[in-house]
């Protein structure tokens, strides 16, 4: 089974893919239940706009917090979004600080990435042999000039200069795990951020993570460790920053974006070949 990936550079739809706690953001728009060949997305994805920017949003972990964040069905969430013209995605998401100087509260817009996920699918060209993304740097630079400006100008400076390793999961770090990640000179530590981001890249789409520290990871920090419920209170404390911050960013893009996303897999095969 042959599928098209529609490369078209005249769309003006940004994505956002929204994180633990955050499971709707417009306040008036349309829902649209969508199929992909890769199965149904987490949930419908949600339309609207924010100034004159059209945005579709959906729920990273479902609408109910239905998914784990090994099991949430990362390749139809992006296809569902490209399909619907989305090139530009902010993806918010909960992490945890390897560094006490950085506790709850902190926004982090990081730079770089380390996986250290398995068994999850990584890629759309599965089946086509030789297919191999450039992905020295993860995240688009013009989003993540933008983010972090807007942060700044209305008083929530980021954290810019970070290493977000990504775990498995859905088991906490280990103490011994976080003093390690933290010696390598990570900062935060998220469960969510692959394989998303090299899958917007495949599909030459720009996306950055919003970060949100939500707790200090085992290692940074005394006591019993990382709960859930920490990291959901911590996250209900600062959704209205972070939806504000998130709507300032949606309505100064600009309609266009000259990063060089889009270019960097311009030679890859436009139909990627899907098990029948």
């Amino acid at each position: 089974m042959e599928v098209t990936i529609l490369m078209s550079p005249v769309h003006d739809v940004i994505g956002v893919i929204g994180g633990s706690g955050l499971y709707e953001l417009l306040d008036d728009s349309t829902s649209r239940e969508m199929s992909t060949p890769f199965g149904p997305p987490s949930g419908p994805v949600t339309i609207g706009t924010v100034g004159d920017r059209q945005v579709a949003f959906i729920a990273r972990h479902g609408p109910g917090h239905q998914y784990q964040p090994h099991r949430i069905p990362y390749r139809a969430n992006l296809w569902a979004l490209h399909e619907l013209g989305v090139r530009r995605v902010l993806a918010p998401c909960a992490v945890g600080s390897l560094d006490a100087a950085y506790g709850p509260g902190t926004l982090v817009v990081p730079d770089q990435l380390v996986d250290r996920t398995s068994g999850r699918v990584k890629t759309f060209f599965d089946q086509d042999g030789g297919v191999h993304a450039p992905f020295a740097d993860p995240y688009c630079p013009d989003l993540r000039k933008r983010v972090a400006a807007h942060a700044e100008s209305v008083g929530w400076p980021p954290l810019t200069d970070a290493t977000l390793v990504v775990i498995e999961g859905p088991a906490f770090s280990t103490r011994a795990e976080s003093r390690w990640y933290a010696a390598q000179g990570w900062r935060i530590v998220g469960m969510t951020g692959v394989p998303e981001a090299v899958l917007a890249r495949e599909l030459g789409m720009c996306y950055v993570p919003v970060a949100l520290v939500t707790d200090l990871d085992a290692g940074a920090a005394e006591g019993q460790g990382v709960s859930h419920q920490d990291v959901l209170a911590i996250f209900e404390q600062n959704i209205g920053r972070l939806r504000e911050l998130l709507m300032g960013v949606l309505a100064e893009l600009p309609s266009d974006s000259s990063c060089g996303c889009a270019e960097l897999v311009a030679d890859f095969p436009a139909t990627p070949t899907l098990p029948a």
